[in-house]
């Protein structure tokens, strides 16, 4: 039930009448106005109707909506407020803020008893009038002056920003992948979920997130960066691996012999895997002798190839190799293990160890 009030300049507003309130307390969190209960002055004895933070300066109108408009942005903040408790009913409790009344139901409440008997409920409740919770606003609707808060949802925010505020680029955290998407990884830290890029998933190539991580995996971390403001981590697996391109040229050397698995086949040329997180690029005028139409006539994506060592840069991070520089001896004699092999039994070990272990 709503009583409607007019202000000198004829603007309508509503204010709820006791009746609104009062079967509020003793309907739940989802009750419409009423009249009045008998015997229901006992619940009442704890419910102060005109708050003492009510600022007296302004009229009943402008209270509303400053105070509306305080909640609207706390619930849009996601920002935890603290409130003292006015009232309870059998759902749960009344707290006040300034001119409005809002609504805390019992599942809300931290370390409210279960499967409680009807007095000792009460009690329970009871116990906490008087008290400041701190709360956050779950649900708004001012047209439906429906203002509801939770004790759990606060404590569940404070705890991510103590999280958060305890992160340092350079620790190395375990958490669970959340979520794959194209471009990463998302993977909660214990209440907190940062971002892997797809590019800080391994030193190697990989076409999608989903080659090599999977939801519910457990994987370990390390942090790059935390934006406490707007709540963002960025986070790196890779980086918990040796970089293969930082001893490349003490591993390497120019004219020797590899063996290689084909990840990608492009206009200019084809790129091989000689290593988890090393791969080199066959340019289009080192594939073969002769003319061909494209690299696709001449290799193929999963195919075991021997090349030869051109040129390696370190700094650039670029490996240069050749095919038609091996001759046919050459590439048998790599077969036969003269020289570093990558046989066709271990090119499914070469893509598997591109993918990321699940942490023990």
């Amino acid at each position: 039930m709503f009583v409607q009030a007019h202000h000198p300049n004829e603007a309508e507003w509503w204010v709820p009448d006791e009746g609104y309130w009062r079967a509020l307390l003793e309907q739940g969190e989802f009750a419409n106005g009423g009249g009045p209960a008998p015997d229901s002055e006992p619940l009442w004895r704890s419910l102060r109707l005109n708050g003492h933070h009510d600022d007296l300066s302004l009229n009943p109108e402008a209270a509303q909506a400053r105070d509306w408009a305080a909640a609207q942005a706390a619930y849009e903040a996601e920002r935890t407020v603290e409130l003292e408790v006015v009232g309870y009913n059998r759902g749960g409790l009344i707290v006040a803020w300034n001119s409005l009344r809002g609504f805390v139901p019992a599942s809300q409440l931290l370390d409210f008893p279960p499967l409680l008997n009807e007095e000792a409920r009460k009690a329970e409740l009871a116990r906490r009038v008087g008290q400041r919770l701190h709360l956050r606003v779950i649900e708004i609707n001012r047209a439906a002056n429906r203002l509801i808060l939770s004790q759990r949802a606060a404590t569940e925010a404070d705890r991510r920003r103590a999280l958060l505020a305890g992160l340092r680029p350079g620790d190395v955290r375990r958490g669970t992948v959340t979520h794959l998407c194209d471009f990463g990884a998302f993977v909660d830290l214990g209440g907190v979920e940062g971002l892997v890029h797809i590019s800080e998933i391994s030193w190697g190539r990989i076409g999608r997130p989903s080659d090599v991580l999977r939801v519910g995996q457990t994987v370990d971390v390390y942090v790059i960066d935390t934006d406490a403001e707007h709540g963002r981590i960025a986070l790196s697996i890779k980086r918990l691996q040796p970089d293969p391109w930082q001893t490349v040229e003490q591993r390497y050397r120019v004219g020797q012999l590899v063996q290689g698995v084909i990840t990608n086949v492009v206009s200019f040329g084809a790129f091989a895997c000689v290593e988890p997180g090393l791969e080199g690029l066959i340019h289009i005028s080192e594939l073969a002798e002769g003319t061909f139409m494209h690299p696709r006539n001449v290799v193929e994506e999963g195919e075991v190839v021997t090349a030869q060592v051109i040129s390696i840069d370190a700094a650039k991070r670029r490996l240069a190799l050749s095919l038609r520089r091996v001759s046919r001896d050459e590439a048998w004699a790599v077969d036969s293990g003269d020289e570093q092999r990558t046989t066709e039994g271990d090119r499914d070990s070469v893509y598997s160890s591109l993918a990321l272990r699940p942490s023990s």
